[in-house]
């Protein structure tokens, strides 16, 4: 099974940039899409951003311009580019992996707070 690993969060204030890394312990190719999702106490997981195969995105309206999600197939990792920020993008961002086969795979998190 696939391990996710995420990094990259942290604090910034807004008007700030991140870049968040997903890396695969395994090959992202077999993966359909490849995705980032945030979620904050009290919501649901929401997705932020994805990227299929070769390489069409799909964004959240509230991201659109601001965020940029790409892939490195040759260094299995999966990448978000956050310019922008704003106090409402804190969140814990959850990297995730689809496969026809076994289904949604999740990293363990990384926390990114938007505070002057």
């Amino acid at each position: 099974q696939v391990q996710l690993v995420e990094s990259g969060g942290g604090l910034v204030q807004p008007g700030g940039s991140l870049r968040l890394s997903c890396a695969a312990s395994g090959s992202i190719s077999s993966y359909y899409a490849m995705g980032w999702y945030r979620q904050v106490p009290g919501k649901q997981r929401e997705l932020v951003a994805s990227i299929g195969s070769p390489a069409s995105t799909n964004y959240a309206d509230s991201v659109k311009g601001r965020f940029t999600i790409s892939r490195d197939n040759a260094k299995n990792t999966v990448y978000l580019q956050m310019n922008s920020l704003r106090p409402e993008d804190t969140a814990v961002y959850y990297c995730n992996a689809k496969s026809t086969f076994s289904g949604d795979h999740w990293g363990q998190g990384t926390q990114v707070t938007v505070s002057s």
